[in-house]
């Protein structure tokens, strides 16, 4: 069973969320909080696979409880899915540099917002190329000064940094596959490989390693 904390400060919208995940056969919920706080203490406490995180909340912020669950080693098995009402391309940018391994709007159908649940909880990130495309976005529109110091890419091999380059363009591991000719077993060593040396918690810290150290063109 995946291990769900739901954190949003409606407690409406928890109760359908915790309906949704509790009824889905394969998930369960595992506690209920209604601020960013709550949230950081009870992923402590409870120890939950992935935690659907409001980005609006009072008293911290999903954003920054973001930042600290996915900053505490303690909580390394958890991975945050960020949930908000505001397509604002600020939160995507500020949820995925926390460490939030995908983020979509409450209005996602049921059916696509347990399908997220299961992804990111087997390690994946839930970027798809439109959310790349804004994320990149944001990043160029944003002063030189401002940006984050790029990271080194020592120790990254030329098929490693070819293939960090794809995800940072949204692509999936089967469509690594098609692109490189390669079997899905070693784009999967690949990419294991690129998380270890740089590093990262998963493959959405990898599009933004991608952008920032150049391997994603971006035009200003």
């Amino acid at each position: 069973m995946i291990r769900v904390l739901i954190a949003d400060d409606q407690a409406l919208l928890r109760g359908s969320f915790r309906a949704l995940v509790d009824l889905s056969g394969d998930c369960t919920t595992v506690g209920e909080a209604g601020t960013g706080e709550e949230a950081v203490r009870l992923t402590a406490l409870r120890q939950p696979d992935v935690v659907l995180m409001d980005v609006r909340m009072p008293e911290m912020n999903g954003i920054e409880a973001t930042r600290r669950i996915c900053g505490d080693p303690s909580l390394e098995g958890a991975r945050v899915l960020m949930l908000t009402t505001f397509d604002l391309d600020e939160y995507v940018y500020g949820a995925l540099r926390a460490g939030a391994s995908g983020f979509l709007l409450k209005d996602t159908p049921p059916v696509e917002l347990l399908n997220a649940v299961r992804v990111v909880a087997g390690g994946e990130a839930l970027l798809s190329p439109s959310v790349t495309r804004r994320l990149i976005s944001e990043f160029v529109r944003r002063p030189y000064t401002a940006r984050p110091v790029p990271r080194r890419l020592d120790g990254v091999t030329d098929r490693e940094r070819e293939v960090l380059m794809l995800i940072g363009l949204g692509l999936s591991n089967g469509e690594i596959v098609e692109h490189l000719g390669v079997s899905l077993a070693t784009v999967k060593t690949h990419v294991g490989r690129i998380l270890a040396k740089l590093g990262v918690r998963d493959r959405a810290q990898l599009v933004i390693v991608a952008y920032e150290t150049g391997l994603v063109a971006v035009s200003e």
